[in-house]
């Protein structure tokens, strides 16, 4: 049973750390007749002030005896001799030890009411103008805001980084701003549950049926069904369900959301006599796409004068003949602004690839190639001899903007003449919509992807959808090349494709199904990544091998895959460290996945370069833990990431992941369990994607049964988009 809290209370002596940006501190508060350091994510303090805070004392390896403090509440000093101390810190512009005993001298008790509340008083002490004045009482406020910010949502167990996050939002006015209105905690950049914005707004003796209850349960819902994949939502639904789980009735949540129309906070497109609501920037995201993709596609088409010899040439110095639908492929791919290259595995889009970076080299044309992962680019990077990176950091991420911006836009556009993005069934709208506006209006755009894998985790189906509007170019590749016939697993994921039985596989086979259900699933998984796999082939059970599962609940789902997994393969030793988070342990050589895009977060390249922002789905190695700190660092590819305790939930062990956070990744080895998934979860894109995954090796352990439900139902969950009909519209 864990011991309650201890209480320590003092008077902040010395300010040894802090960083305004995550408001951690390290401090030293006087106690009685004792000093004491006390470090945590508690705001800003400053000499002179009073805390009172509840942690545990605990002995850091370097630094001694801490207290490290949960939470803390944080109050102003009252008596002359505090406030002296706490003006001569420093803490405020233009104040030193001189001028704040004037200030003292001049004000007494009332000197940090007057700094607040009346600065122009300030001016009667020498040297103090009005715009001094003014910036004094600003960084007052400031600070002061924060503190309570702060202890406001820790009574609501909200952590206090995450309150500092709230304050740089909102400003200096955050917390009347909150309790005027409690939903602002359900949106940007808290996106706390609806139910506990609810609480407190009952607190706040708010009416069930006040409009800005009515307007958060809207937008919370329009949220909601973006995280789900949707740029958009037919009207009378979103009207339904956000009555149904708001309790109001939909006259009332329908009257709201026309005034919402009014005022811009929502936006409709209207097709087929159907009215589809957006949030203002998804809907942009879809307009500027569409706009862009159809001005590109009606620019005449460029020269291709001696195309034809140079692909011949081509052919015979590689010493092959590339089939019709891979020629035609090459000749759209350099004619056209725009162009999509789709196909399964094994049909040739790599040969595609390489043949149009080898012409655009010999015109001397600038390429950049790119993908939405980091694994995705090392690929890429591989199968072309050519350097790619990610579209984040193509476009250079600006971290001092204090949101995601980027540093290449339609202001700053990129020189390339030719970008080439490859795995284009992972961009959501945002990303795309934010590549597009910062190329040249010359630029060929080349998007590569199988159209028939899941579409991206965020919102929007933007491959599928610029397919089905057939205003871009498309060619897609169907034949499976010789070499790649002898794969299995290139020859069951064409008959995934085409709704026929999967092959279960021989000794000599790259593919193997096995049929188990229940716990001998389970268990069968755990055998073959711990013991057989690494016995039969080499495999390193970590690095090589990958569970993929549709599920996150039951026998095979990830949280109990990656329990039973982490013990055998990773268990706990005297003296390997671990750090328990919730119901999660995170230890030293652990596999681990970043499950929320963070553009926060710290990392350093193997090469020294410093840099900020992990992405959803990155896969990386625990390879340092300070249980004391309460810190992590992760290997993810060339980057050493850097995790404080306030960020660890961002993180989720990785031995098993579902299928959903694996698009972009290829690994040598996939062990694919479909025992027992939910129905909504038993369909063809899905069991195709993660046979897909497999660069070397698949193994399906699961019910025969439900591999052909997966394989027999066609009816993907659908994502509601408007691109393919804003593609066709823009054309008129």
């Amino acid at each position: 049973m864990e011991q309650p809290l201890q209480k320590l209370e003092g008077v902040v002596e010395h300010l040894i750390y802090e960083n305004r940006d995550t408001g951690y501190s390290v401090f030293e508060v006087r106690s009685g007749d004792s000093y004491v350091v006390v470090t945590g994510t508690v705001g800003e303090v400053c000499i002179g002030q009073t805390v009172e805070a509840y942690g545990r004392m605990e002995v850091h390896p370097s630094h001694g005896e801490q207290f490290r403090a949960q939470t803390c509440n944080i109050a102003l000093p009252t008596q002359q001799e505090g406030v002296l101390a706490y003006l001569s810190s420093g803490a405020l512009p233009y104040v030193g030890p001189a001028t704040a005993k004037k200030m003292v001298a001049l004000f007494g008790d009332q000197t940090l009411e007057v700094i607040a509340q009346q600065p122009q008083l300030l001016t009667q002490i020498k040297g103090i103008t009005d715009q001094k004045a003014l910036a004094i009482s600003a960084e007052f406020r400031r600070m002061f805001g924060v503190q309570e910010v702060v202890a406001w949502l820790g009574r609501y167990q909200i952590p206090p980084a995450r309150a500092v996050e709230v304050f740089r939002h909102y400003g200096p006015h955050t917390l009347q701003m909150l309790m005027d209105n409690p939903y602002l905690l359900c949106g940007e950049p808290l996106n706390l549950k609806f139910s506990l914005a609810d609480q407190i707004a009952a607190e706040q003796k708010m009416d069930p049926d006040d409009s800005l209850r009515v307007t958060a349960g809207a937008l919370y819902a329009l949220r909601y069904n973006a995280n789900q994949g949707h740029t958009c939502i037919p009207r009378q639904r979103l009207v339904e369900s956000t009555a149904s789980f708001i309790r109001l009735e939909p006259e009332r949540v329908d009257r709201q959301v026309e005034a919402m129309l009014d005022t811009q906070e929502l936006c409709r497109k209207e097709f087929e006599g159907t009215e589809y609501l957006f949030l203002p920037d998804l809907l942009r995201a879809e307009e500027d796409i569409a706009a862009i993709l159809a001005q590109r596609s009606q620019y005449p088409a460029l020269p291709g004068r001696g195309l034809e010899g140079k692909i011949r040439i081509l052919e015979q110095t590689q010493g092959l003949r590339y089939a019709p639908l891979q020629k035609e492929a090459i000749l759209k791919a350099m004619e056209n602004r725009v162009f999509v290259l789709t196909g399964g595995p094994g049909t040739g889009k790599t040969t595609v690839l390489n043949a149009v970076l080898a012409l655009c080299q010999e015109q001397g044309e600038q390429v950049a190639l790119c993908a939405p992962t980091g694994r995705a680019a090392k690929r890429l990077s591989e199968i072309t001899s050519c350097k790619a990176t990610t579209i984040h950091r193509l476009l250079e991420v600006d971290y001092t903007s204090g949101s995601v911006r980027f540093i290449h836009n339609s202001q700053n556009l990129l020189k390339q003449g030719v970008v080439i993005l490859d795995e284009m069934s992972m961009v959501d709208v945002k990303l795309f919509q934010s590549l597009l506006l910062a190329l040249r209006p010359s630029c060929r755009v080349i998007m590569v992807g199988d159209a028939q894998q899941l579409p991206s985790v965020g919102p929007g189906n933007v491959l599928g959808e610029i397919i089905q509007s057939g205003v871009v170019p498309v060619v897609r590749l169907t034949e499976i090349f010789r070499q790649a016939q002898e794969s299995l697993i290139v020859r069951n994921a064409r008959r995934i494709s085409q709704g026929e039985m999967i092959t279960p596989g021989e000794k000599t086979d790259d593919f193997f199904l096995m049929e188990r259900t229940g716990l001998p699933c389970a268990e069968t998984v755990c055998q073959l990544v711990c013991q057989r796999l690494p016995a039969a082939y080499g495999y390193d059970p970590v690095q090589d091998i990958q569970v993929l599962t549709p599920t996150k609940t039951g026998y095979s789902g990830t949280v109990e895959l990656n329990r039973e997994l982490q013990k055998r393969l990773n268990p706990p030793m005297p003296g390997k460290p671990e750090i328990q988070w919730g119901d999660r342990v995170f230890r030293l050589g652990d596999k681990v996945m970043q499950v929320r895009n963070n553009y926060d977060l710290l990392y350093e390249r193997e090469d020294g370069e410093p840099g900020a922002g992990v992405f959803n789905g990155d896969i990386g190695i625990v390879v340092a833990v300070d249980p004391v700190d309460q810190t992590l660092q992760v290997k993810m590819d060339d980057r050493l990431v850097a995790y404080s305790k306030d960020v660890l939930g961002d993180l989720e062990t990785a031995y098993a992941i579902t299928i959903h956070k694996s698009q972009g990744n290829e690994f040598p080895a996939v062990v694919l369990a479909v025992s027992d998934p939910p129905r909504k979860l038993c369909y063809r894109n899905l069991i195709y994607t993660g046979v897909t995954r497999a660069r070397k090796l698949c193994v399906v352990v699961g019910s025969k049964r439900v591999v052909e439900q997966m394989i027999q139902n066609t009816r993907q969950a659908k994502r509601y988009s408007c691109l393919a009909r804003l593609l066709q519209e823009a054309l008129k």
